[in-house]
């Protein structure tokens, strides 16, 4: 095999079930100017992933059409502030599931000393996504209530462990008595089973909330906003419940409510290295004092991707599921 080639997944027939995700040869990326070209040695699987493998969630333009949106391993290729044979992190716009990937250097974060390549390519998707829409878009304070859905979800434990390092109390949902145990465990202040409880009701018993994490949609926002506090924010990350909602335009006034939502993968470079810098200055001191982990569910082998996208899509999971690469 030529050294010029490495491993990736692509989709075969460009869009499918899990079982379209297969190895191929593919040509070894060349880093751009200002690229840092990682050699790949675990890489997350998010949501969105799902939605590409669909055909619903085209990559950026001049991102890889591979998927994958995060990875960590060793620089081999330097650029910016980084040397050959550091140990990263990266936010990716694609290309994750590979054994190489390029990444715009300013994109990269430093792994903390005693983390492993596996929970390192946990970190960015979520991290990132969770900074950006809880505490700037939400304006998420100490002293404050978050509500997060999809409790042990990826994104739902990171949010979770964020919100109590920053000094916020934490309303958690998810669906089953398991899974509820699961997010206290985590942190939660008040965990919730939304197959036996009125998350809404159990909200407001506690006082309210001032922000919300939605990554359901649908009727979940009339509960939202009914629990929501005077000057609250409603930031929605997905709709999985629905993408439409009634908007009641003079209750929002009443309340003062900031209702808004955000993406993080079409975002431009300059504002992902804003985030990052943003992250290793807030995020990255909580994650070397352990007091935000990614939670691994389980890893597969690149090679693996269709079995762990199966995997994702079943629900199972609680935290993140990861690709390793040898």
């Amino acid at each position: 095999m030529a050294q010029s080639d490495m491993t990736a997944i692509e989709i075969a027939g460009g869009k499918g079930p899990a079982e379209a995700l297969q190895p191929v040869r593919l040509p070894k990326p060349e880093p751009k100017p200002g690229e840092i070209l990682i050699r790949v040695r675990a890489a997350g699987i998010n949501r969105p992933d799902i939605l590409q493998r669909m055909g619903g969630y085209p990559p950026p333009p001049g991102s890889p059409q591979t998927m994958g949106l995060e990875v960590a391993g060793e620089v081999e290729v330097p650029a910016g502030r980084w040397a050959a044979g550091d140990r990263v992190c990266a936010l990716l716009g694609g290309g994750g599931y590979a054994e190489y990937a390029a990444v715009d250097a300013r994109h990269a974060l430093p792994i903390p000393d005693g983390l492993d390549f596996v929970e390192a390519a946990g970190l960015p998707e979520t991290v990132f996504t969770v900074y950006a829409n809880v505490f700037e878009h939400g304006a998420l304070q100490a002293g404050e209530t978050l509500l997060v859905h999809g409790a042990t979800s990826g994104i739902g434990v990171t949010a979770i462990q964020m919100a109590k390092a920053a000094g916020a109390k934490v309303i958690a949902t998810a669906r089953g008595a398991e899974k509820a145990e699961a997010a206290r465990r985590l942190g939660a202040d008040v965990a919730i089973d939304t197959s036996t409880s009125d998350f809404g009701e159990v909200a407001k018993r506690e006082g309210g909330v001032d922000v919300v994490l939605d990554m359901v949609g649908g009727d979940y926002f009339a509960k939202e906003l009914d629990a929501l506090n005077t000057g609250g924010r409603i930031v929605f990350i997905a709709s999985l419940g629905g993408g439409e909602i009634s908007l009641p335009i003079w209750r929002i006034m009443q309340k003062r409510a900031v209702i808004t939502g955000s993406t993080l993968r079409p975002r431009s470079a300059d504002e992902k290295a804003r985030l990052a810098a943003e992250v290793e200055r807030v995020v990255w001191p909580w994650i070397a004092a352990r007091k935000v982990q990614a939670q691994v569910d389980r890893t597969f082998p690149l090679a693996d991707a269709a079995a762990a996208h199966a995997h994702l899509e079943s629900g199972s999971h609680v935290g993140k599921i990861v690709l390793t690469v040898a």
